[in-house]
């Protein structure tokens, strides 16, 4: 008997036993535990999860939690059970209930079961009293007026259980879990429009919380400035932030923050509250030694009732008990891309900061990219090592945030010592012991492992200090008032460590020699010059870093005295504004010998000629262990290519170091949840790449070889022909006489029709096609030194090939006999020897082979929306030395063939004469290509390489 069949079973044999004695459960005095005991636990067992713990899994490691704790205040507890995967991952929540209560239309069981699901970014939780089962869609923000209806996703009674029972088995099972059917199916139900995640929704409590305070502070703390009320602000909001999910976690007792509402001056109750807070944790979040301002502020009472009221049930949506630290490390991304601004009449606002504008907005990285960052560098170097070994190791990010990518190492490494400790059994006497009785780690070993481990950079202050936070809390992750205690008592030890000597504020691309050429040193309080080796001079005695990863600024905004620096200093430094560029060589030089970096940054490090420099420098200086191209979508809300880069430094710097590159290729719009089963995996040597001076992803080894033999016996195009741009008609201040809005607009020197002798026949993109000229008398250009940007008029008279900006899967092109001017979707492109004819060239540029050898060479995907080349693109091609008469004829006479062709096809309506020119076409576009093919030597097995990666 399968294990579905067996399953089946047990359930049908639950249901009839519920029928047989319905009424004597449906009485009150049937209670909550019962309905558990006697059903819910053994319909999940039926599904194959381990209710009991029947394996012996310490607590840390049980696959269904039974998270049962009452809370004080608002009869609001946690989720009965709590079903998790092997790593520790929450898959949802289920809420049991008796049968007495009518779960289908009682509110409080609904708001209390999706607040729960929602403030832990689950998919789904459900609600059952094995009588009822109700699935809810957890990704919908919960409103205490919700009707009991809303979000639910899917509504079943005890009589359905064995009809439906395909669908519980094929969504619940943990067999079927483990296989992903559980993620299939949270997919197509959950996440409709209109959603508003919990980090979404976090972000806006952050940012009112942010204008109540900074409105208040600004009124009634004349004597502060700008950068000092942004200070207080961040300050006030983290530790309130701090000790209410202190609450929910039953640290604190739940509802203190609520008694500085009482009565009185209600920032000044809190305050004492953060003093409190200040003797227990020891965190530096409470440090006011260091915060001199908090102290006496003046805020009004309104604005510290209306922020707390909003983070209780049932005004708040959150539940902080299950808000993961990675959640509001999210919405703190977005927070502090946005900075208090107070003008002259003492006004504030709230606005975008600079370098946020530039960027378009703040992208916080997914947290399937940190973790997989996280696994590949940090992973490799603590692999098979003891805890003792792990202490030395030393992981930075230079531009930290709000502590993504900390936290994912910090988490890492946590889940390493837990799993070591566990499987070595290991048990020490005392306050030595590593590891809890139910399996988790003790406070001691967290902080001892943050501190030792765990390094960050931000020139944002604000982001330095929410970093530190989201550490803290994450240290904090499992304790409960009594650990604490203990703590206290066993170590006579505040709870939390103070992170200022491992979380420092300042430039990380610019070090204090900065203020050697500095004479005025205003400058510097925005540049934030900032050394290194002081900072941490304990990891610099052993050399350096053990690892770097991160997701560094793109485009940073950099005033005229730091790019002069940069010049100075980076060997790879070319300004145009790609900060990432100086963060990758930084970070190199950061590492100990044999350490790793691993970073997510533009695709535009690949092939771009700005960025050779910093490709040689990586080649040299390191070896290249993986690169991840990713989706253009990973950011949400932005189209961004971008790549997941891992290097390891080498021990000595020669001009490369051959070692073998692991590529994954993703398809570019297609969206992905986790870095596996990419669209295309392939080994490449770096010696390739150090030959081409491009990082490619589009080739593997055996595509390398052959794009090496298309160049080994041929010419560049640059040798036989020279190109020009197309002529830019319009733009304001530009042309002599400088062309006004008006001409821009009413357009005055282009026509549909020619109005006299001084005008000019005028293609545009749209007028070329392969072997087709599509233009029809129907675009003309007055030409003159009025125009925007005009070219010299030799360059578009007589004959010419004609070549469109935007590609195909093969380039688009035709030969025009005529004088034609062109607009900048086209190039034109003049044979300067005369060996070579125009319908020969033509021929082998709108080959299938040309088509692949640039998409190969320079990395265009077929996923491209506007896959573009460039001049100096084609100038690269290829062209063989000679090319014998027979092939010269044949060729001509096949282009000449295809162009009458296209031109019937064009003329013709009747469907079965278009199918039979079409036939046609495709017969000479195939000799074409056999033709080309001949051409450059290739054999069948390397045609075959061309056409499959052409038909896919």
């Amino acid at each position: 008997m399968s294990n579905k069949e067996a399953a089946l079973q047990k359930i049908t044999a639950l249901v009839e036993r519920f029928e047989e004695q319905i009424d004597s459960y449906r009485k009150s005095s049937y209670n909550e535990t019962q309905t558990r005991r006697d059903f819910i636990d053994p319909f999940f067992k039926a599904l194959g999860w381990d209710i009991d713990n029947e394996q012996g899994n310490a607590e840390a490691y049980r696959e269904v939690i039974h998270e049962d704790r009452v809370k004080v205040g608002d009869k609001l507890k946690a989720p009965d059970y709590s079903f998790k995967l092997a790593g520790g991952k929450r898959l949802f929540f289920v809420e049991a209930k008796k049968p007495s209560i009518v779960v289908k239309d009682e509110i409080p069981p609904a708001y209390q079961i999706r607040r729960y699901g929602w403030s832990a970014k689950l998919p789904i939780s459900i609600i059952t009293d094995f009588e009822e089962f109700a699935i809810y869609d957890c990704t919908k923000k919960p409103l205490a007026t919700d009707k009991a209806s809303t979000a639910r996703i899917k509504y079943i009674t005890f009589t359905d259980y064995v009809k439906e029972f395909d669908f519980i088995w094929d969504t619940f099972s943990k067999e079927k879990v483990l296989k992903g059917s559980f993620d299939k199916f949270v997919v197509s139900d959950t996440h409709k429009k209109g959603t508003a995640t919990v980090d979404k929704e976090f972000l806006n409590s952050l940012d009112t919380w942010r204008t109540y305070l900074a409105t208040s502070i600004c009124i009634n703390n004349k004597q502060l400035d700008e950068d000092e009320i942004n200070y207080v602000v961040q300050q006030i909001i983290d530790r309130i932030i701090f000790l209410r999910i202190a609450e929910d976690r039953q640290i604190e007792p739940y509802g203190n923050l609520k008694q500085s509402l009482q009565q009185g001056d209600y920032y000044k109750n809190l305050f004492h509250l953060f003093q409190l807070a200040d003797e227990k944790y020891n965190s530096g979040l409470f440090d006011f030694k260091k915060d001199q301002y908090s102290k006496d502020l003046k805020v009004d009472n309104k604005v510290i009732k209306n922020i707390i009221k909003e983070l209780y049930y049932p005004d708040s949506p959150y539940e902080f008990s299950v808000l993961a630290v990675e959640i509001l490390g999210s919405a703190y991304e977005q927070f502090l891309g946005k900075q208090i601004k107070v003008d002259t009449g003492h006004r504030i606002k709230i606005e975008e900061k600079p370098e946020v504008r530039k960027a378009g907005g703040v992208y916080y990285t997914p947290q399937y990219i940190v973790e997989y960052i996280v696994k590949i560098t940090v992973g490799k170097l603590i692999e098979g090592k003891t805890p003792q070994q792990i202490e030395k190791i030393k992981i930075v990010d230079p531009a930290c945030g709000s502590g993504s990518f900390l936290l994912g190492a910090y988490q890492f490494l946590l889940d390493y010592h837990k799993d070591y400790y566990n499987q070595q059994q290991v048990k020490k006497k005392g306050k030595e012991n590593p590891i809890t009785p139910d399996g988790r780690l003790t406070t001691n070993e967290k902080k001892k492992i943050l501190l030792n481990n765990i390094f960050g950079v931000d020139i944002d202050v604000n982001a330095v200090e929410v970093t530190k936070l989201s550490l803290l809390l994450k240290c904090m992750e499992g304790e409960t008032a009594a650990s604490i205690a203990t703590q206290a008592t066993l170590f006579h030890e505040r709870v939390l460590p103070t992170l200022d000597n491992n979380i420092k504020d300042g430039n990380s691309l610019v070090d204090v020699d900065f203020y050697e050429n500095q004479l005025d040193f205003g400058e510097d309080k925005k540049i934030k010059p900032f050394s290194w080796k002081r900072a941490f001079p304990e990891v610099f005695k052993q050399g350096g870093f053990d690892c770097v990863i991160g997701n560094p600024p793109y485009g940073a905004l950099f005033v005229d005295s730091e790019i002069s620096y940069f010049k100075s200093k980076y060997n790879v430094s070319v300004f145009r504004g790609e900060s990432y560029v100086l963060f990758l060589e930084m970070g190199l030089n950061l590492l100990l010998k044999n350490g790793i970096l691993g970073l997510i940054i533009p695709d535009t490090i690949l092939n771009l000629g700005f960025t050779e420099p910093i490709r040689k420098y990586i080649l040299r200086l390191s070896e290249i262990n993986e690169i991840v191209s990713l989706p253009s979508n990973v950011f949400v809300g932005a189209t961004v290519d971008t790549i997941l880069i891992f290097t390891t430094k080498s021990l000595v710097s020669k001009p490369f170091h051959e070692t073998d590159i692991l590529v994954q290729y993703f398809n570019k719009k297609v969206p992905i949840n986790r870095i596996v089963n990419p669209t295309r995996t392939f080994k490449v040597s770096s010696k390739e790449w150090y030959d081409l001076l491009t990082f490619n992803l589009q080739s593997d080894s055996i595509e390398q070889n052959l794009i090496h033999k298309l160049k080994a016996d041929a010419i560049s195009l640059s040798r036989i022909a020279e190109m020009f741009s197309g002529v830019k008609v319009y733009e304001v201040g530009k042309g002599q006489p400088p062309q006004t809005e008006e001409i821009r607009d009413s357009k005055p020197f282009t026509s549909s029709i020619s109005k006299g002798k001084d005008w000019k026949p005028f293609y545009d993109g749209k007028h070329i096609g392969r072997y087709q000229n599509l233009w029809s008398n129907n675009n003309w250009i007055k030409y003159g030194t009025w125009l925007a940007a005009p070219r010299i008029q030799d360059n578009f008279e007589g004959e010419k090939i004609l070549i469109r900006k935007i590609t195909g899967k093969t380039l688009i092109a035709n030969y025009v006999e005529g004088t034609t001017y062109c607009n900048t979707l086209l190039f034109v492109m003049k044979i300067t020897n005369i060996e070579y004819s125009y319908k020969t060239l033509l021929a082998i540029l709108n080959s299938i082979l040309i088509g692949w050898y640039f998409r190969k060479k320079f990395q265009v995907s077929s996923e491209d929306t506007f896959p573009q080349i460039m001049i100096r693109d084609i100038l690269q091609f290829p062209i063989p030395k000679k090319i014998n008469q027979e092939s010269n004829k044949k060729l001509t006479k096949l282009v000449d063939l295809l162009i009458e062709l296209n031109l019937d096809r064009n003329q013709t309506a009747l469907e079965y004469k278009v199918n039979q020119i079409e036939n046609k076409i495709e017969h000479c576009e195939t000799q074409i290509n056999e033709l080309v093919y001949q051409l450059y030597g290739l054999t069948n097995e390397e045609i075959a390489i061309v056409e499959s990666n052409f038909i896919n």
